[in-house]
């Protein structure tokens, strides 16, 4: 929200009485004077004008999750557990999930109530990569990582995904690298050489790699480098 905007709900001034305060610099965001009233705040940034609060700032919550299998990536759920729970209450009930994992998989998830933040981190636009630890039932086919290249079309959305990286670890086991999170896009990928996806663990997205030291249903608070990485 603009800064003038936020300041014009105040039941004592309009908008005249708001221009003035800034110009002659009685207002300050996060105790730092603004004069431009066009300045967006947001429900993180504490606001006073002339020693008076006009906003106090909520905090500001970032964190990576160790996602064990078996738990939905939901904020809720009738039948099955979710990430949420694996938080404390009065932490978890502010949060949504960037980057959803589907109940089997497992790995790093970012939690938020930071919107614009998460939005960031999830831009498919960004062509942010997101790294991946496949195990598969079958050896994988000599093809796979030319195919995997080349990109994979999927007639159904009439859609071609972008070129994705495969290293191999072992004869049913390679680490992935994606640009996308399309629905069920590496079972699908793998699903051309129809060879299934027994497990399925994400290890980072963009700068930010689970924190090895994280047991499953483990999380911790991000450091400020990996907040600013987005």
């Amino acid at each position: 929200m603009r800064l003038d905007r936020l300041l014009c709900q105040h039941p004592k001034w309009n908008r005249r009485h708001v221009l003035g305060l800034l110009v002659q610099g009685r207002v300050t965001v996060n105790e730092v004077v603004v004069t431009n009233p066009t300045h967006e705040v947001s429900a993180f940034d504490t606001v006073h004008s002339d020693g008076e609060l006009c906003q106090a700032g909520k905090p500001a919550h970032y964190l990576m999750l160790n996602k064990p299998a078996g738990i939905l990536s939901a904020t809720s759920d009738p039948v099955h557990p979710t990430v949420m729970q694996l938080l404390p209450e009065v932490l978890a009930k502010d949060l949504h999930i960037g980057g959803r994992l589907d109940r089997a998989s497992t790995g790093l998830m970012l939690l938020t109530n930071d919107g614009q933040w998460s939005r960031r981190a999830t831009d498919p636009d960004k062509r942010s990569p997101k790294v991946y630890r496949v195990t598969l039932a079958n050896p994988i086919h000599p093809d796979t990582e030319r195919v995997f290249a080349e990109g994979i079309h999927f007639p159904f959305e009439n859609i071609t995904t972008s070129p994705a990286q495969l290293e191999r670890l072992g004869e049913c086991e390679c680490r992935l690298t994606i640009y996308e999170g399309r629905y069920h896009q590496i079972k699908r990928m793998f699903g051309r050489f129809r060879n299934p996806v027994v497990a399925l663990h994400r290890e980072s997205m963009g700068a930010i790699t689970l924190d090895p030291t994280l047991a499953p249903g483990q999380y911790r608070a991000l450091t400020a480098e990996e907040i600013a990485s987005v």
